[in-house]
């Protein structure tokens, strides 16, 4: 028995063995059929690339012998009209030369004056002969020295030619990176010039880890191809988590480079979930959208409503720049929002910082507000009814008006219904016209607890956008009236 299990052990390594060689095999065959192809594609390439380049080398010649033939022949008109005109000259010259002399022979005195008297008058042939008019300076050179070529530097490139190198590692500058409104402008550098480099290739993913990406990552790269300068802004982002990792490589028309050393930015944006467990029951909650039910209230599930007032919800503190917080729970203990508070709250609280998130909502809706809220809002109170809420609020029962609301107080706004966003920073909260954002109405107080983004909506319907950045203009008006009074300030 032993002998048959070692030879049994033996046989089975034999043919793993055996396996494993007809895989290199498949292998070996695999990789000398790439060969083949491979070499036959680069020599094609090789050889187109000569054929372009001899192609603009006869081109040029041709372009160039073309050059110096229209000159030869430009400068051959210009001399051989000149030749011309100079025989002539010198031929009719030479006649009246002869006249001249067989003048000046005449032994006969007063025919040799009355001759001689005619042939000095400005209107005869040898005053006027063509020999005293002529310019006997040529009219073109017969130098053509200007034409001489000299290609030393341009054989030393072409003898410097040679196969397509692997392009450089692209190093990303951290210190020229920015994220603002919700894009990041991504730059990096080369570290040597490479006129070669065609395109580069930058690749981005959402983290919420810090530092090197993990070997398993929650969320995938996605990619930008194509990009022609060493910088590169990705916009619509929307920032669901802490961080973004970027990395970048550079391609020529061969092969692309190894990616660069990757870089974490930190996005600074505010992120929340809705409290479905908080939300009256005619309100049906769906991620971050709530639509108005008014069959919600007939049906309850008790078993889901003892288990969620038995165990409430609970999740770590996230620990970031503005520092938000997920609630354990919206108010410990808390049912639903009843009666005619149509309310429901985040799953967030925040304490500190600024925060910045948007409300798509319909306009039709019969009533609509938000705002934020403080964790102890009673089960049965409306938005901006009591001192723990705070509230922009749409009426279109009987007659349509926008107000702010606190404490039962209320101012109306005298703007425009725009999609609404919620501007929060220590002692400030500010709505602003998503689409413009003009500041609407600003609440100035002093939180003393952490606050709650509430939201209450009847015959109606709206949805939240988080993963937001404060806007760069929404940020710098705040700070610019920090120090002053705003006219629409604050019911406290």
């Amino acid at each position: 028995p032993e002998e048959q299990e070692s030879l049994r052990k033996i046989t089975h390594t034999l043919a793993v063995k055996n396996e494993e060689i007809s895989n290199f095999i498949c292998s070996l065959k695999q990789s000398l059929d790439n060969l083949e192809t491979n070499s036959n594609r680069v020599q094609e390439d090789l050889e187109s690339e000569f054929s372009c380049l001899h192609a603009v080398l006869d081109e040029m010649k041709e372009s160039m012998l073309t050059r110096i033939k229209q000159e030869r022949a430009s400068r051959t008109y210009e001399l051989q009209s000149q030749l011309s005109a100079c025989t002539k000259a010198l031929e009719s010259s030479e006649e009246l030369l002869e006249l001249a002399n067989q003048t000046l022979c005449s032994s006969q005195t007063d025919g040799f004056s009355q001759v001689t008297g005619t042939l000095l008058t400005s209107t005869h042939p040898v005053t006027m002969a063509p020999a005293f008019r002529l310019s006997l300076k040529t009219k073109a050179s017969d130098n053509m020295s200007h034409l001489m070529v000299d290609f030393s530097q341009e054989r030393e490139l072409l003898q410097a030619l040679k196969f397509l190198p692997v392009p450089a590692t692209p190093e990303i500058q951290v210190s020229e990176c920015q994220v603002c409104d919700n894009t990041v402008t991504v730059s990096w550098t080369i570290p040597e010039p490479d006129s070669k480099i065609d395109h580069y290739i930058l690749e981005y993913r959402r983290t919420n880890h810090e530092g090197p990406p993990r070997i398993r990552e929650d969320y995938p790269w996605m990619v930008v191809e194509g990009i022609r300068q060493m910088e590169h802004t990705v916009t619509g982002l929307r920032f669901d988590t802490r961080y973004m990792t970027f990395r970048v490589r550079a391609c020529n028309k061969a092969v692309a480079g190894d990616f660069s050393e990757p870089v974490t930015l930190e996005t600074h944006a505010f992120n929340f979930k809705l409290d479905s467990g908080s939300a009256h029951q005619n309100l049906k909650v769906e991620d971050l959208s709530v639509e108005w039910d008014s069959c919600g209230g007939k049906v309850q599930d008790i078993r889901k409503e003892k288990n969620r007032t038995n165990s409430p919800m609970h999740s770590p503190a996230r620990s970031a720049l503005m520092s938000p917080k997920r609630a354990p729970t919206a108010r410990p203990g808390r049912d639903r929002f009843t009666a005619e508070s149509y309310t429901v709250l985040a799953d967030t609280m925040i304490d500190a910082g600024q925060q910045y998130w948007e409300v798509r909502f319909d306009k039709e809706s019969k009533a609509f507000a938000v705002g934020v809220a403080l964790r102890s809002l009673g089960r049965f109170d409306q938005l901006g009814k009591s001192s723990a809420s705070w509230c922009i609020h749409l009426n279109n029962w009987l007659q349509q008006s926008l107000t702010a609301k606190h404490n039962n107080k209320a101012r109306t706004l005298d703007c425009s219904i725009p999609g609404t966003l919620g501007f929060l920073s220590p002692g400030i909260l500010s709505f602003y016209n998503a689409k413009t954002k003009q500041l609407m109405h600003t609440f100035k107080t002093k939180f003393q607890q952490p606050v709650i983004p509430a939201f209450m909506v009847w015959n109606g319907s709206f949805s939240v956008v988080t993963g937001l950045q404060v806007p760069t203009v929404v940020q710098s008006g705040q700070r610019k009236n920090s120090g002053t009074s705003s006219s629409n300030a604050s019911l406290t």
